[in-house]
């Protein structure tokens, strides 16, 4: 795998918003895998943080605790923010 979807993978991982499902889809990583990948390239306390967050109810990382309103994995404004012609928020 290439380091560039490695760092995708790694900064989706990061994401409150981005189920697993969604890095499933795109790299076809199971949760286990990025759970194994996060521990491999974090630092012992990033990873310790990161799943600290992901279990605490704040994050939305697993699709079943999102709200069933939510559909899609990527902001409507993603194209425009890719393109830079907005600035991020």
């Amino acid at each position: 795998m290439e380091q560039k979807d490695i760092d995708r993978i790694i900064e989706m991982a990061w994401e409150d918003r981005t189920p697993f499902e969604a890095i499933k889809i795109q790299f076809n990583f199971s949760e286990a895998d990025v759970i194994a990948l996060m521990r491999k390239k974090l630092k012992r306390s990033s990873f310790n943080l990161w799943r600290k967050r992901v279990n605490s109810g704040v994050s939305q990382k697993h699709a079943l605790k999102r709200n069933p309103d939510i559909s899609r994995f990527k902001c409507s404004l993603q194209k425009s923010i890719s393109l830079n012609k907005i600035s991020k928020r």
